[in-house]
């Protein structure tokens, strides 16, 4: 609040105030002179009440004719001077902030004014524009109210999501903990309930066991008491008496054979034993890779936040260089390439699938490795950065060859699997995408170890032979692509939510090979057309690209997007193209 200078504004008298006495204020001039004058009138700009004498300096000087003068009796009290600590001085030449340009909306001090400003329309006085714009400081304290007001709700809300986090990241080890217990008691109840059967099956079992072991011992005490009474008739009986003995016996000791023949035709070893199925089975690898459930992480923005869908952007190429593939050397038959993929350094990796051969080739698309293999290759994946791994669409296998930065091509392993594989692309650093030969699954994964699962997928009952599909993985939204080569179709399936979209268009003919492109877009070798199509995963239709080779073949996008490789299978006239993305 402002409060009166006891030192300048004095009452006439030092008491109480008295009723009917008239508060008087002295000029403060006089005051300084050790004089008490009442003033008259209070100067805005000199901020000081002055008497008569004193406030005609105002008409001496024309510097002061400016000022405004008020009666001193409508101004009650005087404002306790405020520290603006520098913020009324000039930046460039530390004066006092004069004046504002309006036209600029700049504060200015007297050089400023006449320096920077003398071409401006509408430079005045910070006195004269102050006392038009009163209102400017009400609206700058509710636009301060409302930042502080949005200020406070997010950090309300920081700490409302902070807390909730928390509680989250507590409930997850409850909530495994919870389905553990479940997990558990299902076993005690099976545990209970196999151990219940089985000793049912004992009780019996042992019951027959125990007649059958009964009757034996028995078989053995007649056995036993026949033979004793043989020894006895050949020492002690006549031969008369000793063929009406024997007689006598033979029938008995034929049935006593017969019944053991028979116990001995029927003896068994029962055992009883528990296995669970397959789907039961614990993995070999860590249960985190294999445990039916996911951790989902999720950043929620509220509806009215949430930006705009963006547009997806078209990829544009450009031809850099192409080379035509011909038989040469120990080739037995044109090449074949049904096989590309990039290496992390940017070198091109291929299959020859008429001549079994792995090769590699730098970004001028100069060979510069080949290795033989021993079977028929199908396609190949960069694995690692020196680590490249080939299907066979002959035999049950994925080959894992190494690949040198000297270009040296080595087998490292074969690990065999239980299905046949065309298709081939990473899932993650662990998982391979493949597609199947001749199977109602038509991709499925496997484990750089050889371990195969499913997806968990709604299928159609449809089976693709060797070159009439491909397929490729987006890992970002967790979606499978494949094509239908006969069909003209494409399918992109959401793992997630178990759906799919069918992409139908008259732009796709014969679809081949399919590749994801930059933003996650995906692109198709358009066989029958000559093309490159591109589709968002919406499955819209973005662009086309016209290619200078008949029959595009297979299609590969290089780690950072800015490359693709495309070849050929025209029988006569087989490319393999690089282009670049613009």
């Amino acid at each position: 609040m402002a409060e009166k200078e006891s030192g300048n504004m004095k009452n006439n008298s030092s008491g109480d105030a008295v009723p009917g006495r008239t508060e008087q204020i002295l000029c403060q001039p006089c005051s300084n002179k050790e004089k008490q004058t009442v003033a008259g009138v209070f100067c805005s700009t000199c901020d000081e009440f002055q008497c008569t004498e004193c406030s005609n300096v105002h008409t001496t000087h024309a510097f002061l004719r400016n000022h405004k003068l008020v009666n001193a009796k409508e101004v009650k009290t005087k404002q306790v001077a405020f520290d603006m600590k520098g913020l009324d001085q000039c930046d460039q030449h530390h004066k006092v902030l004069e004046f504002f340009c309006e036209d600029e909306n700049q504060l200015c001090c007297s050089t400023c004014a006449i320096v920077d400003h003398r071409k401006c329309h509408s430079v005045v006085e910070i006195q004269k524009i102050a006392e038009r714009s009163a209102s400017a400081s009400s609206k700058l304290k509710v636009k301060l109210q409302e930042v502080r007001e949005k200020a406070e709700k997010i950090v309300k809300n920081t700490k409302s999501s902070k807390e909730k986090l928390n509680q989250d990241v507590k409930e997850l080890s409850l909530k495994i903990r919870r389905m553990r217990d479940d997990v558990m008691k299902l076993f005690d109840d099976l545990e209970v309930s196999v151990a219940k059967d089985a000793e049912s099956f004992k009780t019996e079992t042992v019951n027959k066991l125990t007649k059958k072991q009964s009757d034996s011992e028995k078989h053995i005490a007649d056995a036993t008491k026949f033979l004793e009474t043989i020894d006895n008739i050949h020492q002690n009986v006549t031969p008369s008496q000793k063929f009406i003995l024997e007689q006598r016996m033979k029938k008995q000791v034929d049935e006593l054979s017969s019944n053991v023949d028979k116990e001995c035709q029927r003896l068994e070893t029962v055992t009883i034993s528990f296995d669970f199925d397959n789907t039961m089975k614990l993995p070999l690898l860590p249960i985190s890779d294999y445990v039916p459930g996911q951790l989902t992480l999720k950043y929620s923005v509220p509806e009215a936040a949430k930006p705009i869908k963006t547009v997806e952007p078209i990829v544009k190429l450009t031809n850099i260089t192409s080379i035509d593939l011909k038989q040469t050397g120990d080739d037995v038959k044109e090449p074949l390439y049904s096989g590309l993929d990039f290496l992390l350094d940017g070198r091109v990796v291929t299959v020859d699938n008429k001549n079994k051969k792995c090769l590699i080739y730098n970004e001028k698309l100069e060979k510069v490795g080949s290795y033989q293999l021993s079977f028929i290759p199908q396609s190949v994946i960069a694995v690692s950065e020196e680590e490249v791994a080939i299907t066979s669409g002959s035999k049950y296998t994925i080959a894992f060859l190494r690949v040198s930065k000297s270009n040296e091509i080595t087998l490292n392993r074969t690990c065999k699997v239980k299905t046949q594989y065309d298709s081939i692309c990473m899932k993650d650093e662990r998982h391979f995408v493949v597609g199947t030969i001749d199977d109602t699954r038509p991709f499925r994964i496997v484990s750089l170890s050889g371990e195969e699962k499913d997806f968990s997928i709604n299928f159609p009952n449809k089976k693709y032979p060797i070159n009439t599909s491909a397929y490729t993985y987006i890992r970002n939204s967790d979606k499978v692509v494949l094509t239908d080569r006969y069909e003209h179709t494409v399918y992109i399936y959401d793992i997630t939510s178990n759906t799919k979209v069918v992409v139908n268009d008259d732009q796709i003919k014969e679809p081949r090979s399919v590749a994801v492109g930059p933003s996650d877009c995906i692109l198709i070798c358009n066989n029958q057309a000559h093309t490159i199509v591109q589709i968002s995963q919406a499955g819209r239709f973005l662009s086309s690209y016209k290619l200078d080779m008949i029959g595009p073949y297979r299609i590969c996008v290089s780690k950072n997007k800015s490359l693709i490789a495309v070849s050929s299978n025209m029988n006569g006239g087989r490319k393999l193209q690089l282009l670049k993305v613009t």
